[in-house]
């Protein structure tokens, strides 16, 4: 199973939205076992990963509330499934403002309780697009549970949402 819905498919096309020049400097927070990582260099560009628990040699370890980067040093950040289950969703989207050049864009695929665009305009970012994949989602997370893979967690009440969303710092 995939670490997250849409799997290579979804990594793609969240990069092919960006348009990113080859040799760009993307990091991605809460990088797991580095696929996305893996991806990108494939592609050309400047990536690395962090994640509290690395699953591979091309991620180090790192929390993405308050990493030791500094400011403004990629072109872009990039997550998949991590903001929400790092339990500051709006300390993540601070952090990558400040570790994205200026012009730099957020690529974040995740869950959302309150509305992504207003929680990007908060952050600082220029909202530049929202994609709702919920009934991706939704099939992806059954699919979890039916094979046993689901980590605990819990949800605040409420209905949720699984969007594709990007925004640029200016």
């Amino acid at each position: 199973m995939n670490s997250h819905p849409g799997g290579q498919a979804h990594t793609q096309h969240m990069l092919d939205v960006a348009a990113l020049p080859l040799g760009a400097r993307i990091l991605d927070l809460g990088a797991g076992a580095g696929e996305a990582v893996a991806t990108m260099r494939a592609l050309g560009f400047e990536a690395e990963g962090i994640d509290l628990i690395p699953r591979s040699d091309l991620i180090r370890q790192g929390n993405l509330l308050h990493t030791d980067y500094s400011d403004s040093r990629f072109d872009a950040v990039f997550s998949q499934c991590a903001f929400f289950v790092s339990g500051d969703a709006p300390q993540a989207l601070r952090e990558a403002h400040r570790l994205l050049k200026t012009g730099g864009i957020l690529l974040l695929s995740d869950v959302f309780f309150d509305n992504p665009l207003q929680m990007l305009r908060k952050a600082g970012f220029d909202p530049v697009l929202e994609e709702d994949l919920t009934p991706q989602w939704r099939e992806y997370y059954l699919e979890a549970l039916w094979r046993d893979d689901v980590l605990p967690c819990s949800l605040p009440a409420g209905k949720c949402r699984y969007c594709f969303i990007t925004g640029r710092k200016y």
